[in-house]
């Protein structure tokens, strides 16, 4: 079984309050948490936070919540606790952003598709077909081995093309950036929350490049749906404009 856990502090530098802005007509959390439930693959969803007023609005409609701990370093964490403290036992946890309120249920649906084969880690990329996306820091870049698994997560255009001009080199190689979701088998999820911050992760400001450091194996797997979050209170705005809202 799949457990769906949706990471929601109230405490964010860009945009305290975050989980419980109104998006025409409802919570930033019950969007992101009725879209997560609709997924076909997740034997259940719950809400991770810290805060009691996200506690008592998930409960309000109706939605599974699980008190944590306020001071995890990342969300990775808290779906360990929150993980812990729900019953049930499962083989794999997804890690659902609590900032995409307008997340497809068949990408989580996909994610959870590649839970198989005893995978440890897994999450997903979209090709990258344009110089400025690829050239952007921002968008974080994926190397791949012949197993479709990361050999590393980069900011900067890695590989180098020799010879070709920069804004070509989209054409002559297969790119990727990494979107959205995680999976953990449960027992590799208690493993990476004991390791410390990795000398990679610190220069990239990158979660998963501890995991590698270590020797994990992340699974990559394409889809064609794109991550459209919201960091501050001006991207409400392009997302409804995204999505067509």
């Amino acid at each position: 079984m799949i457990l769906g856990i949706i990471p929601a502090r109230y405490a964010s530098s860009r945009f305290p309050g975050k989980p419980l802005v109104e998006i025409e007509g409802k919570s930033m959390i019950q969007r992101v948490y009725e879209q997560a439930a609709k997924a076909k693959k997740l034997a259940k969803v719950v809400v991770a936070t810290d805060d009691e007023r996200i506690m008592e609005h998930v409960k309000s409609f109706g939605g599974n919540v699980v008190n944590t701990l306020p001071h995890h370093p990342s969300g990775t964490d808290r779906c360990f606790e929150a993980l812990k403290k729900t019953e049930g036992t499962y083989e794999y946890v997804i890690n659902i952003q609590g900032d995409e309120p307008f997340l497809a249920p068949e990408q989580i649906d996909e994610l959870a598709g590649a839970c198989k084969d005893n995978a440890e880690l897994v999450t997903q990329m979209i090709a990258v077909d344009s110089h400025d996306v690829l050239f952007d820091k921002g968008e974080v870049k994926i190397v791949l081995n012949d197993k479709q698994e990361a050999l590393f997560f980069s900011r900067m255009v890695i590989p180098f093309i020799k010879g070709i001009e920069e804004k070509d080199w989209h054409k002559h190689h297969n790119y990727f950036r990494h979107v959205g979701m995680y999976a953990y088998r449960t027992d590799i999820l208690e493993r990476i929350t004991r390791l410390m911050p990795s000398p990679l992760e610190k220069a990239e400001s990158l979660e998963q490049l501890r995991w590698l450091e270590a020797g994990y194996k992340i699974k990559c797997i394409t889809t064609k749906y794109d991550s459209h979050c919201v960091d501050t209170p001006d991207d409400i705005e392009k997302v409804l404009k995204l999505m067509g809202k």
